[in-house]
């Protein structure tokens, strides 16, 4: 019965789903619309069956001269005209985008409106809404079978703390947690830091 939400949305149809590629991270984008049309579906009109809560939003320098920025939200959700307590989720996005390939920067003005929706899949996640693309361990007869990339080493922490670099603001930029940081993460992580230092040197 607790499985019955998770198991009803795990899997995304094919027409929801994006393959995306964002620097050297690359994954699976679902619809925004597919998840609003799953909580109308399941829960009700949005206010009325369910809604969100604006907590904060915030900004944060990044690396190359990006500027992060942030929205936290509490989700609420009506089951047998109950109302559930609020979960929160942190979403992300940029404001300012550095281009490596064209060496330039231009300004998002949707960054904010992409942290929010970002942050609205997050907490549809609590809920189990597209379970098999998120959790590749939780397999199942209908879910693919692929290869684990190897999580990050004591040697890559180890270079976070001597480049003075926050593991949780890159897990946050790649939307997981710092123990599912990939080795590839952890590695565009460090080399986009001593670029910038090299940068910062050769400036000064």
């Amino acid at each position: 019965m607790n499985l019955d939400l998770y198991n009803k949305y795990r899997t995304v149809p094919q027409n929801a789903q994006k393959e995306f590629k964002s620097g050297s991270f690359t994954g699976t984008d679902i619809n925004t619309m597919w998840r609003i049309k799953m909580l109308t579906e399941e829960f009700g009109v949005c206010g009325f069956g369910w809604y969100t809560e604006l907590i904060r939003q915030w900004s944060e320098q990044g690396a190359n001269d990006e500027l992060m920025c942030f929205v936290e939200i509490k989700m609420y959700i009506k089951i047998d005209n109950e109302w559930s307590k609020g979960f929160s989720a942190i979403g992300g996005s940029k404001i300012i985008q550095y281009f490596s390939n064209k060496k330039y920067s231009a300004s998002n003005d949707e960054g904010y409106k992409m942290a929010y929706t970002d942050a609205l899949g997050v907490a549809c996640k609590y809920l189990g809404f597209g379970a098999d693309i998120y959790w590749e361990n939780d397999k199942t007869k209908y879910t693919k079978a692929e290869d684990t990339e190897p999580l990050m080493t004591q040697t890559q922490l180890n270079a976070f703390k001597d480049l003075n670099i926050d593991p949780i603001k890159v897990a946050v930029y790649y939307k997981t947690t710092v123990e599912k940081l990939t080795e590839k993460q952890a590695q565009d992580a460090i080399n986009k830091k001593q670029n910038a230092n090299k940068k910062a040197v050769k400036n000064a």
